[in-house]
């Protein structure tokens, strides 16, 4: 990683700005799922992590209460991190399909993965308030992503913070909603791109599958 990209995590790993998520993420790194008993939670906010010349950005809303706020790395250890990346492998753009910890020997090829909140917010429902603190650091990724042309945003609610951070530095047309597969060009040329979530939820219900969602990431790099 780049020096910029280093002194970012380290400001981010040492947040405390939001009391309400400092006192849940350590919560649920004591109160712990019953199959990770023995496991020492990372229990901190989670950064970024990937490619730091990067074209394309995957953004969550947040990190897993027993998936990134245990593994300490975003989609990693959980159901949905599982899809995800046997999607993104069978896309080219991870060397292997899967993430389960921090020296699984996880490589990302052209993209960067990170969430518009950096802790696990309970209910996965931060505050207006929550979110717009942590754009901040979110805003310095976008930053530092110097050849960054594609966000996609990994469900409605983290396109539609996408969405509100963006509107914080241009003019958003009305018609920018979310939609699995639609593309929008921002006022600064980044296309912006809605996806399903990748959760168990949605997986099993048939709303999205390994081919659906592939198909999707193939779409996104041919669009650079």
């Amino acid at each position: 990683m780049t020096n910029n990209f280093e002194k970012l995590e380290d400001s981010i790993v040492s947040c405390r700005k939001c009391p309400r998520l400092v006192s849940f993420r350590k919560k649920i790194a004591k109160v712990k799922r019953k199959q990770y008993i023995n496991e020492k939670y990372w229990g901190k906010p989670i950064t970024g992590f990937g490619d730091p010349n990067a074209r394309i950005l995957f953004v969550g809303l947040a990190p897993a209460a027993h998936g990134g706020n245990r593994t300490g790395r975003v989609f990693t250890g959980d159901r949905s991190s599982d899809f995800l990346y046997k999607c993104l492998y069978k896309a080219k753009l991870s060397n292997q399909p899967n993430s389960d910890h921090l020296n699984d020997g996880l490589k990302l090829k052209d993209i960067f993965i990170t969430t518009a909140l950096k802790c696990v917010p309970p209910g996965d429902k931060p505050t207006k308030k929550e979110l717009n603190t942590c754009f901040k650091f979110f805003n310095n990724e976008i930053e530092y992503l110097k050849n960054l042309k594609i966000v996609v945003a990994l469900g409605k609610i983290a396109f539609d913070a996408c969405v509100e951070f963006y509107k914080k530095h241009f003019k958003i047309e009305s018609d920018v909603k979310f939609g699995h597969s639609k593309f929008f060009k921002l006022p600064n040329n980044i296309l912006l791109v809605g996806s399903y979530h990748p959760s168990p939820r949605n997986v099993n219900t048939g709303r999205i599958n390994i081919n659906k969602m592939t198909d999707l990431f193939i779409k996104v790099t041919k669009s650079i």
